[in-house]
């Protein structure tokens, strides 16, 4: 299994060519309503370093439950482009719950968000309706070439969507969690 992640999430201005594309190009694999509650140890405490480096998340996606932990790397320009991941499924929510608990993790926030996913060639692209953010666009790199560069990757992911004619193209570094924690400290990079 492959640990590392290769992603960006952007807003775009116009999402109805995207939609298009996908709808006639592209594998939809799915539509889920996801709720993520992010947590970190009172031990280490994740969102006192800055830009946050790791994420503990429990995922409840219509009923299916995952634990996911990311440890991201920034680059010289302070910018993170690909993450380690680590990820599995489990039974039982409230079960995983009381164990972070009874080992001091305690939460940080809730992501609440409607998730459309497709699949389109090394991209697994996904349209996010998230409560309290807006509209956003996540795409991940699937593709499996050994010492890929990140960046080269992400930049191949917005020339993707400017070839579409998404209009705007707005990127930030951050995700959901710290978006919702921190909105005044999120900046926005026009691509």
């Amino acid at each position: 299994m492959n640990n590392v992640e290769i992603e960006i999430q952007v807003n775009i201005e116009n999402s109805k060519p995207l939609l298009d594309f996908l709808e006639k190009n592209a594998e939809f694999k799915a539509e889920n309503h996801q709720i993520d509650e992010y947590f970190t140890p009172e031990h280490r405490d994740f969102i006192k370093a800055k830009p946050i480096e790791e994420w503990l998340r429990l995922r409840d996606s219509a009923g299916k439950y995952s634990i996911n932990y990311k440890k991201w790397h920034y680059a010289e320009d302070g910018k993170g482009y690909h993450a380690d991941e680590y990820e599995t499924k489990f039974e039982d929510l409230s079960q995983v719950k009381k164990i972070l608990e009874v080992l001091n993790f305690k939460p940080l926030v809730t992501v609440d968000k409607l998730r459309k996913t497709w699949i389109y060639k090394d991209y697994e692209i996904e349209i996010d309706s998230v409560k309290g953010l807006g509209d956003f666009v996540e795409i991940e790199y699937l593709g499996k070439e050994e010492n890929s560069d990140p960046k080269e990757i992400t930049a191949g992911m917005i020339k993707f969507l400017k070839g579409i004619g998404v209009g705007k193209i707005k990127r930030n570094y951050v995700g959901y969690p710290s978006q919702l924690l921190f909105p005044g400290e999120v900046k926005w990079e026009e691509q």
